[in-house]
């Protein structure tokens, strides 16, 4: 499969934001101006997001209306709660791919 460039971009970010924090997720959104938005987790005693969770609300923050894109990277599965605010926004489906940045659905 031949992804946008676009597409591998995100991907590339998500599994960079993933690598840099040792985190066990990493997500990055494209908003309708083409910006993008990289996160991982967060896991603390107080609060705990997602990684797609944190990269949506940075873009929201942002000013973002709409996204183009949602990338995660993982070893497991997307929460449904991650398909869901993806849906929201406009995002019928995300990229789902494993640590080694190889896409999975």
């Amino acid at each position: 499969m031949t992804l946008d460039p676009e597409d591998s971009k995100i991907i590339t970010l998500a599994r960079s934001a993933r690598a840099r924090n040792g985190s066990a997720e990493g997500a990055a959104v494209r908003d309708e101006t083409g910006r993008t938005y990289a996160a991982t987790n967060v896991k603390l005693a107080a609060l705990t997001l997602s990684a797609v969770q944190v990269a949506v609300a940075m873009a929201i923050s942002s000013g973002a209306r709409s996204l183009e894109a949602v990338a995660l990277v993982t070893e497991g599965e997307p929460a449904a709660d991650d398909t869901a605010v993806a849906a929201e926004l406009g995002v019928a489906s995300l990229l789902v791919a494993g640590p080694d940045g190889t896409l999975r659905g």
